[in-house]
């Protein structure tokens, strides 16, 4: 399961990284973010609905979007990581590596961990890690790991922050060695207060693009 789940991140590899209290309006962000092509998605557990609202995200997308995956982000604890797990996420996330969380990892199962400095992206691969995030990015940058990429040659990262809906942004992290990039908040317009769900397609359509030309040479 989990090179499956690696596989698909590296042939969508836009995540949207998101959370709202309110269901109908995740289903609306899903479904737009669909729409725009995307094929992993992040739901995070960031909020008193996260656990309620995920898992009705699972029986929309298991009804309606069957070959997206779909994980949950924010896991801070080894209980997160099981609960979750249960629930059956795709794949996990966090913003901290911990080695409790490590040992709560089923088999199969993808966890990427989010890494700030040499030290903890040497852990995480330690225990089996491939995948991991840069958090934050916006403080990390691509020179960071334009720096650090040659002594870790076989990790896949993934920054999360930093990332902006521009073909410049996508082609300065690909061009530092990233596998996929996460987006917040800067994926998600608003005005006046409202999600414009068709610009969030087009912004997904778009990032989608500039990634795949490159990582494909498209």
């Amino acid at each position: 399961m989990k090179n499956q789940i690696i596989d698909q991140i590296l042939q969508s590899p836009v995540i949207p990284v998101f959370y709202d209290a309110d269901i109908n309006t995740c289903i609306k962000i899903l479904t737009s973010c669909y729409q725009g092509g995307i094929r992993v998605f992040e739901f995070v557990n960031r909020g008193p609905e996260a656990e309620k609202n995920f898992k009705e995200l699972l029986d929309y997308r298991d009804k309606n979007f069957k070959d997206l995956k779909l994980g949950i982000g924010t896991i801070m604890n080894a209980d997160q990581a099981k609960l979750f797990s249960e629930m059956g996420a795709d794949f996990l996330v966090s913003p901290i590596f911990s080695d409790s969380i490590a040992s709560a990892i089923k088999d199969g199962m993808l966890w990427i961990p989010g890494c700030m400095t040499p030290s903890e992206i040497a852990a995480a691969q330690n225990v089996g890690c491939t995948f991991v995030k840069l958090f934050p990015g916006e403080t990390l940058g691509p020179g960071f790991l334009k720096s650090i990429k040659p002594i870790f040659p076989k990790l896949k990262f993934m920054p999360t922050g930093g990332v902006d809906c521009t073909e410049d942004s996508i082609d300065k992290w690909f061009d530092a060695g990233v596998s996929a990039v996460g987006l917040g908040s800067k994926l998600f317009v608003k005005i006046d207060g409202k999600y414009q769900y068709g610009a969030i397609s087009e912004n997904c359509d778009n990032l989608l693009n500039w990634a795949k030309r490159k990582t494909k040479g498209l």
